[in-house]
């Protein structure tokens, strides 16, 4: 009777579910997505009303807390091997908030509002240039037709977002009068605006190898940065290399440039067609 009454109880305990490992990777690249939304939203409510000098520095702190959680998730992705559609659509959306409303709304606050409604058309179109350059993404990302992942096209929105709020940065901390002219910074948002929805491309730097001259290129990099960083400000360092950045895909650009005008000259000369570039499309990721 007794084995009876224990079988009948081993009966009516419930089965509780097993821990799916595999499933449970899948959530973890999504919280640094969600964690960098989190940092965009803050930095929004920070510059939102009539911020000072402190408010204005603490959201451009948020701002880069989220580019850290934005470049992390897709390495987490990557290293667990849990890329899926999902993540590429709300990594997009995570951008759109941290890297796109947020660097518009601090930068009108810093800036741009004294200028009325021209100073909110400026911020507006960052706004609304990162949407289309987030969008062109999706479709070549789920065409599956991206190509080389050697290089981006057009601006990052991350990056384009980085210039804007290292400037803020180092002016809040360096500066207490006004030191930039609301023109130069007018100008500086409508080409960041502009190489975002060009077809200027950028290297993504994630095929490059660690040999002598990459690991030797990253260090002279690195001493640069301290010795800015010591020199001026940590925050005039973060600026200049995102500047150098932008600066160096321009440069590629007029460089490959000539080189596809050379290239089709040479073949209406011989009256052969010009050697197809190799496609440089997305990656899988923007961070």
């Amino acid at each position: 009777m007794k084995e009876r009454r224990k079988r009948k109880r081993r009966r009516l305990r419930p089965r509780l579910p097993r821990f799916n490992l595999r499933k449970a990777m899948f959530v973890l690249p999504n919280l640094f997505t969600i964690s960098s939304v989190g940092c965009g939203f803050y930095a929004i409510l920070l510059a939102s009303d009539n911020p000072g000098p402190p408010q204005l520095y603490q959201a451009t702190l948020a701002v880069f807390f989220g580019l850290f959680f934005d470049m992390a998730d897709g390495r987490v992705a990557r290293l667990t091997k849990t890329q899926s559609e999902f993540g590429v659509q709300i990594d997009s959306l995570a951008d759109l908030v941290t890297f796109g409303v947020a660097p518009a709304v601090i930068v009108y606050r810093w800036g741009l509002s004294h200028m009325g409604p021209l100073g909110a058309f400026v911020a507006f179109a960052f706004v609304a240039c990162g949407t289309i350059r987030l969008a062109r993404f999706n479709v070549l990302a789920s065409r599956g037709n991206g190509g080389s992942t050697a290089h981006f096209i057009g601006l990052p929105i991350p990056l384009a977002a980085g210039v804007l709020i290292a400037l803020v940065m180092f002016h809040q901390r360096a500066f207490a009068a006004p030191l930039v002219h609301e023109a130069n910074i007018l100008v500086l948002v409508g080409i960041l605006s502009y190489l975002m929805v060009s077809n200027v491309r950028y290297r993504s730097f994630k095929k490059v190898r660690p040999t002598r001259w990459t690991v030797a290129t990253f260090a002279i990099i690195v001493l640069a940065f301290v010795a800015i960083a010591v020199v001026v400000r940590p925050t005039f360092a973060l600026f200049t290399f995102f500047c150098a950045y932008v600066g160096l895909g321009l440069v590629e650009e007029v460089i490959f440039f000539r080189r596809r005008r050379a290239a089709s000259a040479n073949a209406a000369l011989t009256d052969e067609p010009p050697a197809a570039e190799p496609p440089d499309g997305e990656p899988e990721s923007q961070s």
